[in-house]
């Protein structure tokens, strides 16, 4: 195993307050720390409580296309760490959801003989389930990034609860300093929703909140009216499901179980 050590953490959405415990002593163990959020009350934080942190927004600007400055940033992790230092690499929200970059930088530490691992912290379909009060085992969930619901043509069961992330980025590759990067991509999407679902299905266009003293953004709207919406590239799409899937009545059977009329099945009882 070579000297240095690679550890990923996340920063959770609310500034420092949910950054878990083991992530935050990384943080102060590491011999550099680099990072990468979404706003400022959380880098000022970082750089207040871990002063040698350094930022790596830099290698984000208008028009230069995303896998590039993933790559960069997966350079910058792994430069210190071959040169055998203890490395704590910070995303906002959960480490290993939506960010590329830290996955790749994983996985050639790994491949390098170096020791790396991820920790696991909070993202926001985990703000979404509490802010809006939804428990993914009740009747399921199904979850796509949006560009790729799109252009896979995924398939989707409407007595599932579906989440979409990105929904103000579809279709980009390159990065943009603008809060919404395709709203034509919207009207697409929409167009796709409805060849499943009622237009007057009600769905949430979702962002978690990023500072203790504002409320998570919760706007319930018409399936074929999420285009009209306040969407920016943080923004999660949730469409609940739009009927309750019926009961196998021979796997009733062969399970020796009897279901009441509407009854949830035996696994879908809350604890």
């Amino acid at each position: 195993m070579a000297g240095g050590r690679l550890t990923v953490v996340g920063t959770g959405f609310l500034v420092a307050g949910q950054a878990t415990p083991e992530a935050t002593a990384c943080m102060r163990a590491a011999d550099r720390l680099l990072f990468l959020v979404a706003e400022p009350a959380t880098r000022l934080w970082l750089q207040g409580e871990f002063p040698r942190a350094q930022s790596m927004a830099d290698s984000f600007w208008e028009g230069r296309p995303r896998l590039e400055a993933y790559e960069e940033v997966v350079g910058r992790i792994l430069a210190p760490l071959r040169e055998g230092m203890n490395v704590c690499a910070a995303f906002y929200g959960h480490p290993g959801v939506f960010v590329h970059s830290s996955h790749e930088a994983v996985r050639r530490a790994c491949a390098e003989g170096f020791a790396a691992e991820m920790l696991p912290g909070v993202s926001a379909e985990d703000c979404l389930f509490a802010d809006l009060g939804v428990d993914p085992a009740l009747h399921g969930c199904q979850s796509f990034e949006a560009s790729s619901f799109l252009l896979r043509r995924r398939k989707v069961d409407p007595s599932v609860a579906l989440v979409l992330w990105q929904i103000g980025a579809l279709g980009v590759s390159t990065y943009s300093t603008r809060t919404l990067w395709n709203r034509d991509g919207l009207d697409l999407l929409v167009e796709a929703l409805l060849e499943v679902y009622p237009a007057e299905h009600e769905a949430v266009v979702y962002e978690a909140t990023l500072l203790p003293v504002c409320e998570p953004l919760i706007q319930r709207v018409p399936v074929a009216r999420i285009a009209e919406t306040k969407v920016s590239t943080y923004s999660t799409l949730y469409v609940p499901p739009a009927w309750r899937a019926a009961l196998d009545e021979a796997m009733l059977a062969r399970l020796g179980l009897a279901a009441a009329p509407d009854a949830a099945s035996p696994g879908e009882a809350e604890r």
